[in-house]
């Protein structure tokens, strides 16, 4: 069992920061890529940004130059580091993690519960 807990989120001012983290734990065996989607109401999830095991990173157009994302290891954890938040910001972000459980061959993606980022102009 795998389980995903994020923390970080919450209500910010136009240009202020936030960091999202977001811990693994539970049976497993390996994580290849942990990474951040978000969804805004009435809109589809979005890529943020992801990074592999070997620390090679994606960040999508709209975050790129504010958002930083990064991992540690040896702590299953993945974090997101944001910068310059704007109102089209405001969403739910949601932890997303592919990984191996033990005693198993073939990798599942798991999902965090999503966190709440919010942010007034």
């Amino acid at each position: 069992q795998v389980q995903l807990v994020e923390s970080g989120g919450g209500l910010v001012q136009a240009g202020e920061s936030l960091r999202l983290s977001c811990a693994a734990s539970g049976s497993i065996a390996s994580i290849s890529v942990m990474g951040w989607y978000r969804q805004a109401p009435g809109k589809q999830r979005e890529l943020v940004a992801t990074i592999t095991s070997g620390a090679s990173t994606n960040h999508a157009d709209f975050v790129k130059g504010r958002f930083t994302i990064s991992r540690n290891n040896a702590r299953n954890t993945v974090y997101l580091q944001m910068n310059s938040l704007k109102p089209e910001d405001t969403a739910v972000y949601f932890c997303y993690v592919r990984l191996r459980p033990r005693y198993r061959w073939d990798e599942y993606d798991y999902w965090g519960q999503g966190t709440q980022v919010t942010v007034s102009s």
